[in-house]
């Protein structure tokens, strides 16, 4: 039973994936420090605190979905800084396919909940 937004499934997979993109992005060059590394610790933390605001929003389906779909933008926005860190080179194939298998996991998680809120919205 979801009683709290870390009951979600998409919550618990985002925090795995931020922490892991987190440990990778350690051995990435002090260079890429504010453009790559800031930029996909930023929005793979996001899709967690945006789902932790649509839960608090699930009063309203309106503000549920639009937080859900911010989240999903967030988790695009991943793929995208993965994609770059994999064609530069400081993501090997496994590691990079393994990230992006757990981000498509995430997105098809926020795809059912956009697709159908009504479970999980508050009732009146």
């Amino acid at each position: 039973m979801i009683e709290h937004f870390t009951d979600l499934k998409a919550y618990a997979l985002s925090r795995q994936l931020s922490a892991e993109i987190y440990r990778v992005s350690q051995t990435w060059p002090p260079e890429e420090r504010y453009a790559l590394t800031d930029q996909i610790r930023r929005c793979s933390r996001s899709v967690g605190a945006n789902l932790a605001e649509a839960w608090a929003k699930r009063r309203y389906e309106a503000h549920f979905i639009s937080k859900l779909t911010d989240a999903d933008g967030e988790n695009h926005e991943t793929e995208h800084w993965l994609s770059v860190a994999h064609s530069m080179d400081l993501l090997d194939s496994p590691t990079y396919e393994g990230l992006l298998e757990r981000k498509l996991e995430i997105g098809r998680l926020l795809g059912s909940m956009i697709a159908n809120p009504t479970p999980f919205l508050l009732r009146r």
